[in-house]
Order: C-alpha cells, then structure tokens, then sequence
C-alpha cells in the first residue's frame, strides 16, 4: 500500500476540526482504556490497519491485556469482557453498520443499563470520530508504522 495523499497537510483545518474532538474525548467520561477498545474494534471493522496498529499500541500502554485486544474480533464469545463493554462493542458495531440494520433498540437500552446520557454522547461520539479516522486513513492509503498520525494526543 502506498499514501495517497496527507490529509492534515493538504486540509489543515478541517483536521484540526477532527483533532478538536479527538482533545474532548480525552477529557470526557470515557474510560481512556475502553475508548481505545472502541477505537480498535472500529477500525477493525472498517479494514483500517493503520488505525488498528495505533490503537492497539495506545492500549498496550494504557496496560490493557493483549488477550483482550486480541479477542475483540470475537468478543460476544469471548469471557474476557465485562457487560458494559459487551453492551459498548454492540453499539460501536451497530453504528459503524448503521446502513445495515440501523442501531436496535435492545442495543440502545443495553447501552442505557450501564451508562449515563452523558456518558452514551460520549461514547457515540467516539464511535463516530474513529469511524471519521478509519474513513480518511483507508481512503489516503495510511501506512502503518510510516503515515504520519491521524489521531495526535
């Protein structure tokens, strides 16, 4: 694979707009460890292996189990997760899906049984800016280990 093209250079606005809510998310209700789980799944998803090989790092750092990394491809069989994150993981699947089914309401009210409405615009928020991340890494050809970051802290 070879870039295609630097976003952040060619668009510089437009990308600080994107970093001005990646710089909430780091501040809001969100656990930093699940969010990067949510990061993970969803570019996972999205067939973004540069984002994949990012948040995968920032979640070894963060000291997220490597088991658990490796089992969010099959997390609804895997023990390793908790039913928060269960109920977290469906509703990043069902929005990054969103033309496929829509988002259920038995994932919406899953989501409600462990978290605030803060804390669910918090978390769809997440969900769709790694999934605005993915979109752009994917389309400009980003190079895991040789792109320069989408997502800066």
């Amino acid at each position: 694979m070879t870039e295609r093209m630097n976003y952040s250079a060619v668009a510089p606005d437009a990308y600080k707009s994107m970093l001005a809510m990646q710089k909430y998310l780091a501040s809001s209700s969100i656990d930093s460890t699940l969010h990067e789980l949510i990061k993970i799944r969803v570019a996972q998803i999205n067939g973004c292996a540069y984002c994949v090989y990012v948040h995968t790092r920032e979640a070894r750092k963060l000291g997220e189990d490597e088991n658990r990394i490796y089992a969010l491809p099959v997390w609804r069989e895997s023990p390793a997760f908790t039913e928060a994150e269960r109920a977290v993981l469906e509703l990043a699947e069902s929005v990054t899906l969103i033309s496929e089914h829509g988002v259920p309401i038995e994932t919406w009210d899953s989501a409600r049984k462990y978290f605030d409405e803060q804390q669910i615009a918090d978390i769809l928020l997440a969900i769709i800016t790694i999934n605005a991340f993915t979109r752009l890494a994917v389309s400009t050809g980003m190079v895991p280990g040789q792109s320069k970051p989408v997502i800066q802290k």
